[in-house]
């Protein structure tokens, strides 16, 4: 039997055979709200973050990256894509007008004729 659980132990919560829940709000070892959403205690979660980018920092250094020229190269990156896909969508627009360019008359001559059944 867990200590913790026993009802003969002096201060348990539990009494007798019923469990007792503990009242609204009540946490013994439950972390902060401010804990829980860094991952631990902010010394803590500081230090590990302050390492991390100093070795991150360092392998930058050495590959002769900065921050900036990272930036621009993501810039880059984006507005080729939106570039490329902009390309397709004009593409796309010369494949609609040129097939409309057919099928409107023909569908308009198709329903003239048969009008006129």
């Amino acid at each position: 039997m867990i200590v913790e659980q026993d009802p003969r132990r002096p201060g348990s919560r539990y009494q007798g055979s019923q469990y007792q829940a503990p009242p609204h709000g009540y946490s013994e070892n439950r972390p902060s709200s401010l804990r829980r959403f860094l991952g631990g205690s902010p010394a803590a979660v500081f230090l590990r973050l302050l390492f991390l980018s100093i070795l991150v920092g360092a392998f930058m250094a050495m590959l002769g990256l900065t921050p900036a020229r990272l930036f621009w190269h993501a810039y880059d990156t984006v507005r080729a894509l939106v570039d490329l896909g902009l390309e397709a969508f004009h593409d796309f627009g010369g494949w609609i007008i040129a097939g409309a360019v057919v099928v409107v008359p023909l569908w308009l001559i198709s329903r003239l004729f048969a009008v006129s059944k």
